[in-house]
């Protein structure tokens, strides 16, 4: 029996060894067709300017704000600070030693370059990636929320709150994306934002009111998920429970839902990758995300094809690392 066993493991190990061959072949066919595809575009391309979406050097010029003369320049640390001597004023600049221009005595008018330096500054694509994060993220969270009060509301024997969770999953879910965004942006945020003007508070910017697009939208699809789950589990648990003298919020806090949550997360998941995708849509309300910072980077550089060949592998990039980390908890509630 046990070269009967030790022989079935060779051959499986082998049957592995084979299939992971045979993939790694296929995905190099696939990057071998793609790039005689790309040869075969009467494009040219320009990989070396790349960079510069990512980070680059912008140059720094330190002017004066007045008319005078520079009374003093002390240098410490690697840095100098520049004492300028008006008619009843005086401002101090501080720049980097190296990029002194100036001497101490000249006399210098409104809008000289004292000294200058060169500072690194994110690229579009890195500003646009941060932004989408931090978008996705507080929608995802918000999302949450809402999606699990509203499928709480969506299973229970109040009316009322049954089908208000229907009214508001199905406008949802029947109406585009892209409709939602601007409903929120210039009819609602409008709305908000002179009633705030008008008791004399701050106006909203674009970023809040895309979250709140993104979290409603994400909500209803979560509130469909969580109902699912929540129903997949027998309701002998739900019975259990009450007789034990749990009340209806703690059977689901304590019982229901950490069952329910291994069963949702997979489908959980996938909305949240789609999420991170659909707030492409918000520079339609000015918002530079990733997919408008991608715009901008053609417009300015008319290098299209690099630029959204990067776009889709820094979106990959965010999908992936979801996936794979949504994948390890999984495997960690399964062994818990």
């Amino acid at each position: 029996m046990s070269d009967e066993n030790s022989q079935r493991i060779t051959g499986r190990r082998a049957d592995y060894s084979k299939w992971v061959i045979i993939f790694c072949l296929g995905v190099l066919v696939f990057l071998g067709l793609f790039y005689y595809a790309t040869q075969k575009i009467k494009y040219n391309w320009r990989w070396n300017r790349t960079p510069i979406y990512f980070a680059y050097q912008d140059d720094i010029d330190v002017t004066a704000e007045i008319d005078g003369e520079v009374s003093s320049i002390k240098t410490e640390g690697g840095q100098v600070t520049i004492t300028v001597k008006g008619v009843g004023e005086e401002e101090r600049y501080t720049a980097p030693a190296k990029g002194l221009q100036v001497d101490e005595g000249e006399y210098i008018s409104y809008g000289d370059t004292l000294a200058s330096h060169k500072e690194w500054k994110p690229g579009l694509l890195v500003i646009g990636l941060w932004i989408t994060l931090k978008i996705s993220v507080m929608s995802t969270i918000f999302g949450v929320i809402i999606g699990i009060i509203s499928g709480l509301m969506r299973i229970s024997d109040n009316p009322a709150l049954r089908w208000t969770s229907i009214v508001y999953v199905e406008l949802i879910r029947g109406s585009p994306l892209m409709v939602q965004i601007l409903i929120w942006y210039f009819v609602l945020g409008t709305l908000i934002n002179d009633l705030l003007y008008a008791y004399g508070f701050g106006q909203i910017p674009a970023f809040w009111y895309g979250v709140a697009s993104l979290a409603c939208f994400a909500g209803a699809y979560v509130s469909e998920i969580v109902r699912a789950g929540i129903q997949s589990i027998h309701r002998g648990q739900t019975e259990a429970a009450r007789s034990l003298g749990m009340s209806y919020a703690q059977s689901m806090r304590y019982i229901i839902l950490p069952q329910a949550l291994r069963r949702i997360l997979p489908p959980l998941a996938g909305q949240f990758i789609s999420l991170i995708k659909d707030s492409s849509l918000l520079g339609i309300i000015a918002i530079r995300e990733l997919t408008k910072a991608a715009r901008e980077a053609v417009t300015a550089t008319l290098q299209p094809f690099e630029v959204y060949i990067l776009l889709g592998l820094l979106y990959l990039v965010l999908t992936f690392t979801l996936s794979m980390y949504v994948q390890h908890l999984e495997r960690r509630m399964a062994t818990s």
